[in-house]
């Protein structure tokens, strides 16, 4: 099938077209919602060369799994799906501690390190979300993701996970409601932070 008609075909087309071993046409469905894939993977990971690897691991996984897509939703959706699970796993795996090595000549006691608690810190806080995340039920997962870390309005995720409003609403008030109640140990942790100054908000949330 030449290009031109490639470019021409639906999303749906294109991935029956790669499972029929077009070898063109999951790289022109790729190339059709590469940016968006990559922010999926950005905005979940919050680190450039995590939503890399984990974008590479999630086209390489839906490649070999494109006989898997049952048409119940989306073709984007059913992408969506995978980066999202593999911007998880990256950050699950992912060690929260990076070391640097000094080289040998260098005298430790002369040497000013930058005080990095604070990084690691909030790298630490991340961790621990994306853990809580990663535990939540795959359509619960979905719409808060969506709602909370990349901003998408409930009617636009409606669009995008393919389902009545109502139904984001309720996916994301379940995971919302089992992460707060996974995460409640964060709000505690030092009595300077933010989270601390805004338990007046969490308690109103949890008396609505």
């Amino acid at each position: 099938m030449p290009d031109v008609a490639l470019h021409d075909l639906t999303d749906r087309e294109l991935l029956a077209a790669h499972i029929n071993q077009d070898p063109q046409a999951f790289n022109v469905l790729i190339t059709r919602h590469k940016d968006r894939l990559w922010s999926v993977a950005l905005r979940t990971t919050s680190d450039p060369e995590e939503a890399s690897d984990a974008l590479q691991d999630a086209l390489i996984s839906a490649y070999r799994r494109a006989e898997q897509y049952r048409g119940d939703a989306a073709v984007t959706t059913w992408l969506h799906r995978i980066v999202v699970n593999a911007s998880l796993d990256r950050l699950r795996r992912k060690s929260v501690r990076p070391t640097t090595v000094l080289p040998d000549h260098y005298d430790n006691s002369s040497v000013e390190i930058p005080d990095s608690r604070d990084h690691i810190s909030e790298r630490e806080t991340m961790m621990e979300i994306s853990a809580a995340l990663a535990e939540l039920p795959l359509d619960q997962r979905e719409a808060v993701v969506l709602l909370d870390i990349e901003g998408y309005s409930i009617e636009d995720a409606a669009i995008e996970l393919n389902c009545p409003p109502g139904t984001v609403k309720s996916r994301s008030s379940r995971g919302r409601a089992k992460l707060a109640q996974r995460l409640s140990y964060l709000r505690n942790q030092d009595p300077t932070t933010s989270v601390t100054r805004s338990r007046g908000g969490a308690r109103e949330h949890g008396n609505q």
